[in-house]
């Protein structure tokens, strides 16, 4: 393993040697070993929460926020819950009983699911919406809301609610076109007269404040953030001008000016034109027509107001969104029911003042318009005050996503304590480009029913195939893409400095200039090449070749090279226009996959080498959740059995060998080159305030503002292991940067010196690592969550920037102190922290946001408010920058049917992989207890319709296929199936009861994942743009794959194994 490292490193570069391993919130230490291990390397380490698709995007869209929920036990506090594509009996079943108390103390639970689910079974209210169409429903429902409780009785609780804490009241530019007028960006403070001059005045925002009857800036937005002045970073309703108070106007209704502005409505591929009430400001353009996105929601929702245009006479019109009548053609459920739901939903909103809240998790969040449907029932949340309040926001549980004490682990695990920055790549961009499915794939593009205006070049963006979108997004910094370039990373420094370089600077010019001219490329534009392959890949904590190988046939065929069931055929290359398309797929481009597992799973079978590894049980290690509150430990409560070894140690040994090689083939430090995206959370997030391409000649290439950054930093593989074993000096100097907020810590690290195991080198001496419990003891002593005097260091960072008290917060937790042995005696709870949005002082359950609610902290977005509307010229292009329904792809149009033919009796049906009851993943599923309760197998779930339409019953064997894999298992024919769709539950292995395919030539039938091939949503990789900038798993595309379809039919015959 350590020669194949090294010769990676020598002949392609460090960044062909990726490791993949997910959700570390649940073992940090073992993740943090192998992480460490490859950000030493150079190499890559690779997302998960996206590639699960796990992330609901968004959250980073209206919150700035990756993820931030409420702890189960919030639940009781809720008087209304609506449970969205989420089966908490099933999948949070020691979290349900606050569910079950809070239903028996009042609370209203009603679930949302096409089956008839495991948590179903104990609602008040189920309500079967047709599968992926969730977001039709909550878009009517929140015509109902603006209607009766915005426009017809205005309700103070919820209009106050929006002037202070969304970009409602924000203004937002009309543009002509052809005579009609289209939503375009928001006004900044630059374009008009009194703030022209402010520091980033680009990136503040416009209100129209009714005590001075004129615009004005409030103060809380981006602009405001990263400016110089500290203190006008918060909510307060101030102009930050001259301080003066604000009282932000929402809507313009009874202004005299009145213009027609198109709205799409995507499900019918229409455009409706809607009187909307305007003002007209001075803006260096002339005169202007303004808006404000309040009455541009009325708009859009089809809140007529007694205004001229296309707007539903009532609820029961059919033909114009987003009426009660209009949703049922998409979700089939009753008008009634949504007008019903909407009332009661908001009459306990007003009198709860915001105690109503959504559950929400995988079956709405892997659809391809998930962000949509998301936004839809966030919208619902927003407009009746919801957000920010203990027993209401959004709850979205998928994954044990939430590491609490994130600034010394990511310290430790990206090796930020010796080098910076890490390769931190998004693995669905990854995953997509290396496995070739981009090959396989056609041009999916959706109509554009609004014409834009003449000087908005992005309606391409729009018409262009995903690939092509991934590799614009590479070049302008949204997105990373590793392997880099070409050509070594290590070379590169090397070309640089042959050619005359010197200085860090006149490297990145020389890059600049190799990229301009066309001699250096990126990998991702010809992504076949030999020289662009990913080479060496780590495993460990995951079955990737499996439970998470979405088209994991094209894992097989591609990075493999072994057996396949791919019967797909690659689409012209005039599909593309960007990459270089090679008339030969490659196939088998990996040297080595290195597996660490403790059990012989798929992906261990399909590996070159597997390293047995310790379970929970037989190490030390820190795990936390979402679902509560504490911090607790793994312990060693055994040791690992015969050469297993726990994750740290394996990955020290690793670290150690690597060195050894080194000191022969690698001896002297050696400079590298880093493509870091634009982060957010840093000033880049200010970098693009419009889409300039500099490939196209649009504007120049600046690392850092119009395409990515590029680092040089150094590698010393003689003293990995050492490094490995160290907590490095940067953290004494630099102390931490943490969602924007900087924490000195150096005090701390030297009475770590002082007290706690060190080693010693080169004269040097350091905080040991050398043992997880010792990287433990290091987390807990310098985290926010689990050090008094961190936190309120940390609060008061956040309050120099703010203005606005915090500290207090810090101030009775202030000598608080855990180590690894108190949690062994006890799990602690969590201290407030300015890193995540609750309070949690007093016993009280976390709730996100509440933070920003109660003390006027703005949050990490444009506005500095919950966003409504997002003016990134990509969302405008693609029609995304209001709320809005979108349909569900057409089963044609993702190509999973174009070769596979009916034999026989055979239905068409929707596949879908939710996460089952008897086991986590693959984990635990593959033992006689668990398999007596699943028939020894899998099954496939399936109505009771379809069953008798292709004449099986239950406990047949069936076979199900498409263009991409098989699968054979048993059906269990079941009432709580609605026809047009099957589920098989992720993740069973292909090793247990996995019977050959007649379909495939008898090959060996696939796991859960062999039919399913993924589709990224390209306007989920647009950047650059306040929180439309890169974060690891915060930002990017997802691995959805709800939109599958497959063909069922009886097994012919009896299933041979």
């Amino acid at each position: 393993i350590s020669a194949s490292t090294i010769y990676t490193v020598k002949k392609y570069g460090p960044d062909r040697i990726i490791g993949f391993s997910p959700i570390p919130a649940m073992s940090m230490l073992s993740y943090a070993g192998g992480s460490r291990f490859m950000q030493l390397l150079g190499g890559v380490s690779m997302s998960f929460y996206d590639w699960y698709s796990d992330l609901p995007p968004a959250s980073p869209e209206t919150w700035g926020e990756q993820t931030d929920v409420a702890e189960s036990a919030d639940w009781y506090n809720a008087k209304f819950i609506a449970s969205v594509g989420s089966n908490m009996s099933m999948t949070r079943t020691p979290d349900v009983h606050f569910a079950a108390e809070a239903r028996h103390n009042g609370t209203k639970l009603v679930v949302f699911a096409p089956d008839f689910s495991q948590v179903a079974k104990y609602a008040d209210w189920w309500v079967p919406v047709n599968a992926g169409q969730d977001g039709a429903f909550w878009m009517a429902v929140n015509h109902v809301i603006m209607n009766e409780f915005h426009y017809q009785n205005p309700t103070p609780y919820f209009l106050d609610y929006l002037r202070q804490y969304s970009d409602a009241p924000f203004l937002v530019e009309l543009n002509e076109v052809d005579g009609k007028f289209v939503p375009g960006r928001m006004i900044r403070a630059g374009q008009v007269e009194r703030t022209k001059d402010v520091e980033n005045g680009e990136w503040k925002f416009l209100v129209w404040d009714e005590i001075s009857a004129a615009p004005r800036m409030p103060q809380g937005s981006l602009g405001f953030r990263w400016q110089q002045q500290k203190g006008q970073w918060n909510l307060e309703p101030k102009d930050g001008l001259d301080g003066s108070e604000i009282r932000a106007q929402l809507t313009f209704l009874g202004s005299a000016d009145q213009l027609s502005v198109s709205f799409a409505e995507f499900g019918e591929n229409k455009s409706f034109q809607r009187n909307i009430p305007v003002r007209y400001i001075e803006t260096a353009n002339g005169k202007t027509a303004v808006a404000t996105i309040y009455d541009l929601l009325m708009a859009q929702y089809g809140v007529g107001r007694g205004l001229e245009g296309d707007y539903p006479a009532n609820y029961d019109d059919e033909n114009l969104s987003y009426t009660p009548a209009w949703q049922e053609r998409y979700t089939g459920i009753d008008r009634q029911t949504v007008i019903q739901f909407a009332r009661e939903w908001a009459v306990t909103a007003v009198k709860t003042e915001g105690k109503c809240m959504v559950i929400i998790g995988a079956g709405v969040n892997h659809w391809y318009h998930n962000n949509l449907i998301y936004r839809a029932c966030i919208g619902t949340l927003m407009l009746t005050g919801c957000v920010g309040r203990n027993g209401g926001g959004l709850n979205h549980y998928v994954g044990q996503e939430k590491l609490a004490p994130a600034a010394p682990w990511a310290s430790i695990a990206f090796a930020l304590d010796w080098q910076k920055p890490p390769r931190q790549m998004n693995t669905p961009s990854f995953h997509y480009v290396n496995t070739d499915q981009w090959r396989y794939e056609r041009t999916y593009t959706e109509p554009q029913p609004v014409t834009r205006p003449d000087g908005e070049q992005h309606r391409d963006m729009t018409q262009e195939h995903t690939l092509d979108a991934n590799i614009r997004a590479v070049r302008m910094g949204w997105l990373p893409s590793y392997p880099q370039f070409n050509v070594s990373s290590l070379e590169i420094v090397r070309m640089a400095e042959q050619a005359g370089a010197k200085s860090d600077a006149e490297i990145r010019q020389w890059v600049v200039d190799q990229l301009k001219s066309g001699e250096l490329k990126f990998a991702v534009q010809d992504p076949d090449a030999p020289e662009n392959w990913p080479r060496l890949w780590f495993i460990w904590r995951g079955n990737a070749l499996n439970a998470s190988a979405k088209g994991q046939e094209y894992f097989f065929k591609h990075y493999l090279g072994t057996h396949h069931q791919v019967i797909s055929e690659e689409v012209d290359k005039s599909h593309f226009n960007e990459v270089v398309y090679r008339d030969e797929a490659p196939e088998g481009k990996l040297d080595l996959v290195v597996d660490i597992n403790f059990r012989m799973d798929t992906s261990a079978l399909y590996s070159d080498i597997v390293l047995p590894t310790a379970s929970w049980y037989e190490k030390d290690d820190l795990n936390t959740t979402d679902m509560h509150s504490f911090i607790h430990p793994l312990q060693m409560a055994v040791p690992p059995s015969w050469e297993s070894k726990s994750d740290w140690d394996i990955f020290k040994i690793l670290a150690g060998k690597v060195s050894e090689l080194a000191l022969v083939h690698l001896p002297e430090p050696v400079r590298d080159l880093v493509a870091m995206p634009l982060q957010h959370d840093t000033p880049a997030e200010m970098a693009q305030a419009h889409i300039r391409d500099w490939a196209k000649g649009e504007c120049e290439p600046i690392p850092g503002v119009t395409m990515p950054n590029f680092i040089v930093t150094e590698r010393d593989y003689a003293n990995l292991g050492k490094r490995f074993i160290s907590y490095g000096p940067k953290v004494e100097k630099e102390g931490f940067a943490v969602h924007g907020i900087h924490i000195e810590v150096g005090d701390l690290y030297r009475q770590m010196m002082e007290s706690r195991p060190t080693v010693s080198w080169d004269d040097q001496r350091y905080p040991s690592l050398e043992f997880a419990r010792e990287a433990a003891n290091v987390i807990l002593h310098l985290a926010p969550e689990t050090n008094g005097e961190v936190a309120y260091r940390a609060f008061q960072a956040e309050e120099e920037r703010m203005g606005l008290k915090l500290t207090d917060l810090a101030e009775d937790t202030r000598a608080t102190r855990m180590s690894f042995n108190d949690i062994l005696r006890q799990p602690h709870r969590l201290l407030n922290s300015p890193i995540w949005t609750g309070i949690v002082s007093d016993g009280r359950p976390y709730s996100a946001y509440t933070l920003n609610v109660e003390r006027l902290v703005p949050w990490r977005t444009l506005t500095g408010r919950q966003h409504f509307y997002l003016d990134h010229e990509g969302y405008l292009a693609y029609g995304e920058h209001l709320p809005t329904y979108k349909p569900r792809p057409d089963p044609l149009a993702f190509g999973d049917l174009d070769k596979s033919r009916s034999e026989g009796k055979t239905i068409q049906l929707n596949y879908l992989t939710p996460h089952a009851k008897w086991h986590i993943h693959s984990n635990y599923f593959d033992n006689d207890r668990m398999l007596t309760l699943s028939r020894g197998i899998e099954p496939m779930w399936i109505s009771e319709q379809d069953a008798k339409e292709i004449g099986i019953v239950d406990n047949d064997w069936v076979e199900l296929y498409n263009d991409h894999g098989t699968s054979v298992t048993r059906a269990i024919v079941s009432a709580r199936i609605p026809p047009g769709i099957c589920i098989v539950y992720h993740a069973p292995e292909r090793t247990v009861s996995n019977p050959k395919s007649p379909m495939r030539g008898n090959k060996r039938a696939g796991g859960h994942n062999s039919p399913t091939r993924i589709h990224l949503k390209p306007s989920l990789m647009v950047g650059g743009y306040g929180q439309f900038t890169y974060g690891f798993n915060y930002w990017g595309p997802t691995g959805v794959n709800r939109d599958t379809f497959v063909l069922v039919r009886k097994l012919p015959g009896k299933p041979e194994f």
